[in-house]
C-alpha cells in the first residue's frame, strides 16, 4: 500500500488496485495528534502530579515519547483511512447545478 513511509503506491503490489481514487489529505495527522497529544500530555501531567520528578526526568521521557508515538500511529492511521475510502466508495463531493 505504500511505496515510502506515507507515500501510497500507485498500484497495489498483489491484486492490481489503482489508488489514484486515494487522498487521506490531513484525516490521519488530525487523528493522530488529537489521540497522541492526550496519551503524552495526560502522561506528562498524571506523573507530575503522582511523582514530581525533576523537570529533566520529565523531559528524558516525554519528549521521545512525544515523538514516537505520533510516528508510530501515523501509518497505520493512513491505512485504515484509506481502506475506508475505498469500502465506502468516497470520491469527492460535487454541488448540484440545478439548486438541490
Amino acid at each position: 500500500m505504500f511505496s515510502g513511509f506515507l507515500t501510497v503506491a500507485s498500484r497495489c503490489e498483489r491484486c492490481g488496485l489503482d489508488f489514484g481514487f486515494a487522498d487521506t489529505a490531513d484525516g490521519p495527522a488530525v487523528f493522530v495528534m488529537m489521540i497522541a497529544g492526550f496519551i503524552v500530555a495526560g502522561g506528562a501531567l498524571a506523573t507530575e502530579i503522582l511523582y514530581k520528578p525533576p523537570l529533566w526526568v520529565q523531559a528524558l521521557v516525554w519528549l521521545p515519547l512525544g515523538l514516537a508515538v505520533p510516528l508510530l500511529m501515523l501509518r497505520p492511521f493512513k491505512g485504515v483511512l484509506l481502506a475506508l475510502q475505498h469500502h465506502y466508495r468516497a470520491e469527492e463531493g460535487r454541488r448540484s447545478t440545478d439548486g438541490t
